[in-house]
């Protein structure tokens, strides 16, 4: 039980590494809410054009798609679908006790991967760059897994 403390640099680094991640999922959902308020638009359900405080003046064209709403609904999905098992992973990982340094590659080079994606996501650039920061997390947490497992069957 020595790994699950804090004095364990490789805890610490999962630690850093995965509260990031946390604020990175948790603030994608903001800017949704953020691009909503500041577009008028791109509301998600029929409910969402009752009146209200915020929306005094509902208008079913504001269920119409709006990409610049959109685009953030799909980064905060893809987050979604990629940090919860980077989440499961880490902590396992930091569990085998690995060097260091390979944990703090790995578990840090998921975050700047997925700033990466964000940032190639939120200026819209080419599916190409955004799969490259794509394969290198996804690359990365599947090499946790299969390290953890290795170390977990010998």
């Amino acid at each position: 039980m020595d790994h699950l403390s804090m004095q364990n640099p490789v805890l610490a680094t999962y630690v850093i590494a995965a509260a990031l991640m946390v604020l990175k999922v948790m603030g994608q959902g903001w800017m949704t809410v953020y691009r909503m308020l500041k577009s008028n638009s791109g509301l998600a359900s029929p409910e969402d054009l009752r009146p209200g405080l915020i929306n005094r003046a509902p208008d079913p064209s504001q269920l119409a798609l709006n990409d610049y709403v959109d685009r953030s609904r799909r980064m905060h999905r893809n987050d979604l679908e990629n940090i919860p098992a980077f989440w499961v992973a880490g902590f396992l990982f930091v569990l085998i006790d690995p060097a260091l340094w390979l944990a703090q590659t790995l578990l840090y080079g998921f975050v700047i991967a997925r700033l990466a994606h964000f940032w190639a996501y939120a200026t819209a650039q080419s599916h190409e760059i955004r799969a490259t920061f794509y394969t290198v997390g996804s690359l990365i947490v599947i090499y946790m897994a299969a390290h953890t497992l290795v170390v977990a069957l010998t």
